[in-house]
């Protein structure tokens, strides 16, 4: 009895044995990738690499799209300062022109970012006067910069 005793044991032990290798070349051929998985993963880094070079790409565009919207911003506005400006000079010319004090006097007016400047010989302090205010009233004149002199002359 003890004898089939060890018998048995031993063959426990060696099905046990025999059961755990089984288990260890199992599992160390799972742990081993095949064509499958390695073609997987190279996919899986070819997508990932993809999608960061269009995502940089996508950063390039939008960053492009923004200097170019800005650009065409400041060029509207320098237009529109332009047209602004002309507009200004337009309408100070003619309420001088209809201003009987100053209209028969060769004032040159120029307005550049809503700042007029005028420029001429008058022959008094008094033209230099209302000139100076009929611009001031001028709708979008931000400044006026007098450069009007008296003059004895004859200067109409």
């Amino acid at each position: 009895m003890k004898k089939i005793n060890e018998q048995s044991i031993n063959l426990a032990n060696s099905i046990l044995v025999t059961l755990l290798l089984s288990a260890v070349i199992i599992t160390s051929g799972c742990k081993e990738e095949g064509p499958a998985e390695k073609t997987g993963k190279k996919l899986d880094q070819t997508i990932e690499s993809s999608n960061e070079k269009i995502d940089e790409q996508v950063d390039a565009l939008k960053q492009s799209i923004d200097a170019k919207e800005e650009a065409m911003k400041k060029q509207s506005e320098t237009v529109g300062e332009v047209i602004d400006d002309a507009a200004i000079t337009v309408k100070a010319k003619a309420a001088m022109m209809a201003d009987p004090l100053v209209s028969a006097f060769n004032i040159d007016i120029t307005t550049v970012q809503g700042v007029v400047k005028l420029n001429g010989a008058v022959t008094n302090q008094q033209i230099i006067d209302r000139a100076l205010e009929i611009v001031r009233a001028t709708p979008g004149v931000k400044s006026v910069e007098n450069h009007l002199v008296v003059s004895t002359g004859d200067l109409r």
